[in-house]
């Protein structure tokens, strides 16, 4: 029986991308050959993950764990091909029990999570022989994970919009209210000094150049650039922000109504700047019949 060394397990998973453990069996299997232990992996999986590594995966699901006492919380984007993966059953549980994981560990990074213990095994063996199984590329993307100063609460909009919040004070109600608010109104930051310096500048750039094009005098460009800041400050920034189920009072003001305060907030938005592919399908098939 030919020795099965770490070497030649690692070839075979670069080149079939198959969990590792697999690997191993099927370079046992073979007796050390690894290209029969390749066609083992590919009669076994089809050689769908190595066929998915290089696709696009924008679409997906987020994911959320919270602690029971609300005081560790993460968040995590898994992305997928198509829709209709990211409505799969086994990719939904996949990318729930991934965030539990990601709770309960606190990896360093989102490279780290593929090592983490995943159902007897890794999360990275867990993924691969989930895309074995579907057929597409799975791919976790980022993750945030949380040590309320507070409370933790979540919100996920149909699965594409996910939302983690940390309140101090008031209640759970309070902290839902606030994590739906967030996914509805998606603010860029707690407050005017977490808004980027450059996109506040852009706002003023545009503001002058419009106030000119409209003719107005050149004392009067500043005060307008101004007041066309504080505008675009109270429509990005949570406190600022007007609470969608009441607009008449603001978040900071219901916040203070509860003797509560945001800590922190994350929202992600599923496939948020990955360019994605567009397939002209009539082209495909024209393409097609020309073969």
């Amino acid at each position: 029986m030919a020795e099965i060394t770490a070497s030649m397990v690692k070839e075979l998973r670069e080149r079939t991308d198959a969990p590792m453990m697999d690997c191993k069996k099927a370079l046992s299997e073979a007796d050390g050959d690894m290209d029969r232990a390749e066609e083992i992996l590919r009669v076994r999986f089809g050689n769908k993950a190595s066929k998915a590594a290089g696709r696009v995966a924008a679409e997906g699901t987020v994911g959320v764990s919270i602690s029971a006492d609300g005081k560790t919380g993460a968040m995590i984007e898994v992305n997928s091909e198509t829709d209709f993966c990211a409505k799969n059953d086994d990719f939904l549980a996949y990318v729930r029990e991934l965030a539990v994981v990601v709770e309960k560990s606190n990896p360093a990074n989102i490279e780290a999570v593929a090592a983490l213990p995943m159902n007897g095994s890794t999360a990275e063996d867990v993924r691969t022989q989930l895309v074995g199984k579907i057929g597409e590329n799975i791919t976790p993307r980022r993750f945030v994970r949380l040590a309320a100063q507070g409370k933790l609460s979540s919100y996920v909009h149909g699965s594409k919009i996910g939302v983690i919040v940390d309140v101090v004070g008031g209640d759970e109600a309070l902290g839902k209210d606030i994590a739906m608010h967030i996914a509805a109104a998606k603010p860029k930051s707690l407050d005017a000094s977490g808004v980027d310096a450059a996109l506040i500048e852009a706002e003023r750039r545009v503001a002058i150049e419009k106030a000119k094009e409209a003719g107005k005098p050149d004392a009067m460009l500043e005060k307008i650039a101004d007041g066309t800041v504080q505008k675009f400050l109270k429509e990005v920034t949570l406190l600022s922000q007007n609470f969608v189920k009441d607009d008449k009072v603001t978040i900071e003001q219901l916040l203070k109504s509860k003797g509560a305060s945001v800590a922190s907030f994350t929202m992600y938005t599923v496939g948020e700047g990955i360019e994605k592919v567009v397939t002209d399908f009539a082209a495909e098939v024209a393409a097609a019949a020309k073969l």
